[in-house]
């Protein structure tokens, strides 16, 4: 997992890097250029020889990474035009030095060319006389992360004349340096007007507007560049927020991976709790994808009156099972007893999906089988609703973790308020009831009892249909089943495993998606891409 770093945070790391290990700042200002210019030439096939570049510089750090990075793609054959926001004398330090070679490099080339001007932003945005689709490159490198305010209004219509060149059969790529100007490095919603990059390169750590939504729609593909900080300096920070990596995949398979001696309980058992009279298929997509999703052996408990519907379509493997049912076929609370009889042998229970909540003997149902749990128990949809406004806590040996949508997550809360800062009602919720909260959305977030919270970045609109929930709470299950399966259950490995289950759902669900399309895959097919998803994590 990666820290995600305030703006104040990253300034402290690169003081820090300074100061500990003596690396100059404008060392740390050329391989952030270098990082980026390798960025750029990944993304045009390996070189930028023969290519026209139009770099905006303003007049702080930002710009001097970009003064630095227009001299290093110059000598790998470019042709590069750059103007800077200001004068020279009104920038400082390591930028003013990269902009004084600027000068002196534009006065005197040969084969390709470097130009360099200083121009005010009303001058340039009307007397600049060339079209931004000439350029094969147009980066911007105006304000970074140091951006607290919308940007002037002489300059904004910089976003709108930029956005023009996506008009054209061979649009330029975009690129920002740290983040697309005109954002907030720390806030996740726009400030104003800003850039819409197709790739952002940032350095050492990301920032919030790097990664969650609705800024981090404008950083396009991003990269994550080290310069040269100590990896300790990052993991002593004090952020409490953090990206999921495919590496916490790597370290869950690993530590779950198949044995010469493993069998179907080392492989990890559950019991999926699911399903009502009108809502059979919820409990066939969650048991499904449980086991789909490589655990050992799988039961699904059902009312009885639709044990044979689910029997007749589960996965052949999967074992179910009918419990007493109130006479609209759902849960009835006198199944509670059988229920926690038959999930103390599981490793895992879910329960939730397809459940229906308006009965009061459901409601009573799930409130005693959560009450009086013996196991981990994953919580879902109408289970989440049946217990709302949420008042329980979860424990160490027997945790909690919940699964609800900005909607779910409202009535848990017991208000009808808008939920404005996900981040921090999350990690709010997580902390007062001990219990790990999946707060599921564009961008779904996983928080901790002791106050991680961990950002998912994988996923797309794709599973904005009917049936991806339950998809999600068999994946979550089946990954915690494997995990019980060879260790003892506490928060810490409860929480790890569900970040890693919420990145290889989402991944899969982004495979899905270019098979077969957002508006054409479904649940099914996001189960049916979890082996390529793993794959793709592992090569």
């Amino acid at each position: 997992m990666q820290k995600v770093l305030t703006s104040e945070l990253m300034r402290a790391v690169v003081r820090r890097t300074r100061g500990k290990d003596g690396i100059a700042s404008i060392l740390l200002l050329e391989n952030a250029a270098h990082a980026a210019v390798r960025a750029i030439t990944e993304k045009l096939g390996g070189s930028v020889e023969g290519k026209s570049v139009l770099v905006l510089c303003g007049k702080g750090n930002n710009g001097g990474d970009g003064a630095a990075l227009a001299r290093i793609l110059w000598t790998q054959g470019a042709n590069v035009d750059v103007y800077l926001f200001g004068k020279i004398e009104e920038t400082k330090e390591d930028a003013r030095v990269n902009f004084e070679i600027l000068k002196r490099l534009s006065q005197n080339n040969e084969t390709n060319t470097i130009s360099f001007e200083v121009t005010r932003e009303d001058d340039w945005l009307h007397t600049t006389g060339f079209e931004i689709g000439k350029f094969d490159i147009l980066v911007d490198a105006l304000f970074g992360t140091g951006l607290t305010k919308p940007i002037d209004i002489s300059m904004q219509r910089l976003p709108q004349i930029f956005s023009t060149a996506k008009k054209y059969s061979q649009p330029p790529l975009f690129v920002s340096i740290d983040l697309p100007s005109g954002l907030n490095a720390d806030l996740s919603e726009s400030i104003g007007e800003h850039f819409q990059a197709d790739l952002t390169v940032t350095f050492t750590a990301p920032k919030l507007a790097n990664v969650f939504p609705l800024a981090s729609n404008f950083n396009g593909e991003l990269r994550i560049a080290n310069i040269g900080s100590p990896d300790e300096l990052i993991e002593n920070s004090p952020s409490q927020t953090f990206v999921a990596e495919k590496e916490d995949v790597l370290t869950w398979l690993d530590k779950t991976r198949v044995k010469t001696d493993s069998y179907k309980k080392t492989r990890g058992t559950a019991l999926i709790v699911a399903g009502s009279k009108n809502y059979s298929g919820a409990a066939i997509l969650a048991a499904n994808a449980c086991f789909g999703s490589g655990a050992g052996m799988i039961s699904v408990g059902v009312p009885e009156s639709v044990q044979g519907i689910v029997a007749a379509k589960v996965l052949d493997e999967i074992i179910t099972r009918g419990f007493s049912e109130t006479k609209d076929g759902a849960f009835a609370k006198s199944a509670a007893g059988d229920v926690l009889e038959f999930g103390g042998k599981m490793n895992v229970v879910a329960f939730g999906c397809g459940l229906t909540s308006n009965d009061e003997s459901t409601r009573k149902f799930a409130r005693e089988i959560v009450e009086n749990r013996k196991t981990p128990m994953v919580i879902d949809a109408d289970g989440l609703n049946a217990l709302a406004p949420f008042d329980l806590k979860g424990s160490d040996k027997a945790p909690l973790i919940l699964t609800p949508h900005i909607g779910e997550f409202q009535r848990l809360l017991g208000t009808k308020k808008e939920v404005t800062d996900r981040i921090k009602s999350a990690r709010d919720f997580a902390q007062k009831h001990n219990v790990i909260l999946v707060l599921k959305g564009t961008r779904s977030l996983i928080a901790a009892p002791g106050g991680k919270v961990v950002i998912n970045p994988t996923g797309s609109a794709g599973i904005s249909r009917a049936g991806s929930g339950d998809t999600l709470t068999g994946i979550i299950t089946g990954f915690l089943a494997q995990t019980y399966g060879v260790e003892e259950p506490n928060l810490k490995n409860t929480f790890e495993t569900v970040a890693a289950a919420l990145y290889v759902a989402g991944l899969a669900g982004d495979i899905a998606a270019e098979i077969f399309s957002e508006r054409l895959m479904s649940a099914s097919d996001i189960r049916g891409c979890l082996n390529k998803a793993i794959e793709k994590i592992k090569n």
